[in-house]
Formats: C-alpha cells, sequence, structure tokens
C-alpha cells in the first residue's frame, strides 16, 4: 500500500487572510489621506477668502480719508478747526491710546463713547461699513501759535539777509501748516475689522 507524506507549508486559506488585512491597512490609509487633502482645500480657501475680505475693507479706508480731507479743506480758514467738533467727528487736540491698549479697543471704549466717530453709510456693493476721525497733531486746543498749545507743525519760513543769488543765501517761503491725523476704521462681512490712519497738513 502506498503511503503520502504531508508538505509542510501555510494553508491557502490563512494566505487570503493576510492579504485581506493588508489591502484594509491600505484602504483605511488612503481615506485618511483623502480626508486631510479635503480639509486642507477648506482651510486655504477660507484664508484666501478672509485675505479678500481683509484687503478690500483696507481699499474702503480711502472712503473716510477723503471724506475727513475734504471736511479739513471746507472748514480751514479761520479758528474753526482750534475748538473740538465732535459732532463732525474732529478734535482739536490730540489722545492716543494707553500703554498696552489696542486701538480697537481705545476706538470702542474711548472714542465711541465721547462722540468723536463719524460713521458713513454702509457700501451696498462690499458690504463695508466705514468710520473715521480727526485729531489735530496738538497737546491742547487752541490757537496753535500759542506757548503750551504744541502742535506738530512745519517748519517756518526762512529768512536770510544779502543780495545773492548763490547756494545757501536764497529766501525759503513756505507757510506754517499744522498736522492732522485721520483714522478710519473699516467693518466688513466674516467680522473683518481693518484701520486705516493717514497723516495730513494744511
Amino acid at each position: 500500500m502506498r503511503k503520502f507524506r504531508a508538505v509542510p507549508g501555510t494553508p491557502k486559506s490563512r494566505q487570503r487572510g493576510v492579504v485581506l488585512m493588508i489591502a484594509l491597512i491600505v484602504l483605511v490609509a488612503m481615506t485618511l489621506a483623502g480626508i486631510a487633502l479635503v480639509r486642507s482645500v477648506d482651510t486655504s480657501n477660507i484664508i484666501a477668502g478672509n485675505l479678500a475680505f481683509q484687503q478690500a475693507a483696507t481699499h474702503s479706508g480711502d472712503t473716510g480719508t477723503e471724506t475727513a480731507v475734504a471736511w479739513l479743506q471746507a472748514n480751514n480758514a479761520g479758528v474753526t478747526l482750534q475748538a473740538n467738533i465732535f459732532v463732525n467727528g474732529y478734535a482739536a487736540a490730540r489722545t492716543d491710546p494707553a500703554a498696552g491698549q489696542s486701538w480697537d479697543a481705545f476706538w470702542t471704549n474711548v472714542l465711541v463713547p465721547a462722540g468723536q466717530v463719524v460713521t458713513l453709510a454702509a457700501d451696498a456693493s462690499t458690504g463695508n461699513t466705514v468710520s473715521y476721525t480727526i485729531q489735530r497733531l496738538c497737546n491742547a486746543i487752541g490757537d496753535p501759535a500759542v506757548p503750551g498749545v504744541d502742535c506738530a507743525v512745519s517748519q517756518t519760513a526762512a529768512s536770510t539777509s544779502g543780495s545773492s543769488k548763490g547756494s545757501g543765501f536764497v529766501s525759503l517761503l513756505y507757510n506754517a501748516q499744522v498736522y492732522y491725523r485721520i483714522t478710519s476704521r473699516i467693518v466688513g462681512p466674516r467680522n473683518t475689522v481693518s484701520y486705516v490712519q493717514t497723516i495730513v497738513s494744511m
């Protein structure tokens, strides 16, 4: 009678189980990679959108600056600008945020309660709302020529002696001008808040 000897080895059923486990592990890894890629793309889109809103808000700040400059030009004659006119957002003396205080906290807690802010109509196309305030860069209200008011002004007219027209002997004639700081705050979609400051002299 013929006898058969068993050949040692791994059964086929166990081999199929190992391949299935490897396939499942690879599938899970690919699924996680796909989820991470989708989340990364969504985050990039959100960041790009926020930057676009921030840039649009900054550009809208020009509206506040132009409105403030037009008001300054219309009221620059006489002594009008030597006193506070809060209803038009104008302060004849500067105030700055306290140490450690942000401009947003200073705007919300100091300027707005004091009535020193003018808010323009919202822009229907961008959804931005612009507010502005004007501050004369002086330490006190009153005539800039009076001691103690201490305004930031340009240099006074120079005077020299002599009739020569050579270098260093020509008089430089120009008017002393007072500096004004215009601060615009823009509030837009997605809680966008932007500040733009401009220094003008008149």
